[in-house]
């Protein structure tokens, strides 16, 4: 499928490939021995079953640019029409934002026909303070996020989490930004409510309870994935950014320990924050002049295969067995039908194979064969 696709033709390739799809593992294709945007990856441990694209909810929650509502819920509504049916949200996006839009545009559709997944970790705090741009928001709703990784502060993000949505339960619970890089010198304090605090706790009380079906970790850093590992039996990790065609320091230990262990991984942030998708900022930041001579490598030999970058950045992944579902993020539709078209393009196995001898990739990283 090329990538100047109509919506017909990508909502039909979409609903044949609800219909069809089975119980299929993580890296598995359908039939036709292509892989499909809605193809349905099955979780090991929790059994819910996730499409293998589905739509990250930041951007909906005004993401560097304010983003009105009815753009939002078109952009909720062009995703369903294209089949997808896996969506991930925060109450840290748009300070609240994302979860009151995202619920809102899914609340009048039978609930076990669509994935949620959203993250405690903040509890949002009212503040007439908040203004335009605070934290990349580019229009935030009156509240502030404060840490609190502790048994009660678990209980409470989820449930406010619940009424934001308005929906009975939620899927799947991350928790959201943890980890050394990310608090600095106050990682021991977080970790310590996470673990001792009771943090890990709550979520296992929630699980046992049925009140939601999978737990893991929503982070950028791989590191405390493997740790948390240690601590606690996760089922599923929205990883952002560890895990692409640009970096694999993910491979091992940890995807290796969660194809074992049955972790599955969500990856997010599959473009590098953009720079595999044609901008120049690696890591939310301006690229090095080291990895933007690696992208254009890397893109060289894509030119050479006739493969979009974006469809590389998108594929590469999800042929590793720990990883179950992509969420690039989208703000409108037509973004939506570039991720499909860029997820079923057609890759010949010898790309993979260049990339790897000119030292481009992990030669121990899994790739996608030849149909």
């Amino acid at each position: 499928m090329g990538t100047n696709v109509g919506i017909n033709a990508v909502s039909k390739a979409g609903s044949n490939a609800v219909r069809n799809a089975g119980a299929m593992g993580a890296n598995a294709v359908n039939s036709a021995g292509t892989m499909l945007a809605t193809d349905l990856s099955v979780l090991p441990r929790s059994g819910l079953a996730l499409t293998k694209l589905g739509m990250g909810c930041a951007q909906i929650g005004g993401l560097y640019r304010a983003t009105s509502a009815q753009e939002a819920r078109a952009a909720v509504d062009g995703a369903w029409d294209l089949g997808l049916r896996y969506f991930d949200t925060a109450p840290y996006y748009g300070f609240t934002l994302s979860e009151h839009r995202l619920g809102a545009a899914l609340r009048e559709r039978a609930r076990e026909q669509f994935v949620v997944s959203t993250k405690v970790g903040r509890l949002m705090r009212p503040d007439a303070s908040v203004r335009p741009g605070e934290n990349e928001w580019a229009a935030p709703l009156p509240f502030r996020p404060h840490y609190d990784y502790t048994y009660g502060g678990i209980l409470r993000s989820h449930e406010d989490s619940l009424q934001r949505l308005g929906m009975h339960y939620v899927d799947i619970l991350f928790v959201h930004d943890i980890g050394r890089v990310t608090h600095g010198e106050l990682h021991a304090h977080y970790w310590q409510q996470l673990t001792a605090g009771g943090g890990f706790k709550a979520l296992e009380e929630l699980r046992r309870s049925g009140q939601v079906k999978a737990i893991g970790l929503g982070v950028n850093e791989w590191e405390v994935v493997h740790d948390s590992m240690q601590e606690c039996d996760l089922d599923c990790t929205l990883l952002a950014g560890r895990y692409t065609l640009l970096e694999q320091g993910a491979l091992s230990p940890l995807l290796e320990a969660c194809a074992r262990r049955g972790n599955a991984i969500v990856l997010g942030g599959p473009f590098n924050s953009g720079i595999l998708a044609g901008s120049k900022k690696f890591n939310y930041a301006d690229a090095a002049p080291a990895i933007v001579a690696k992208v254009a490598a890397i893109e060289a030999v894509c030119h050479e295969f006739s493969v979009p970058l974006p469809a590389a950045a998108l594929q590469f992944p999800m042929a590793h067995p720990a990883v179950a579902a992509c969420i690039p993020g989208a703000r409108d539709v037509l973004q939506l039908i570039q991720q499909v078209a860029w997820f079923e393009h057609a890759i010949p196995a010898a790309l993979w194979q260049t990339l790897k001898a000119k030292g481009l990739l992990d030669e121990r990283a899994p790739v996608a064969r030849d149909a």
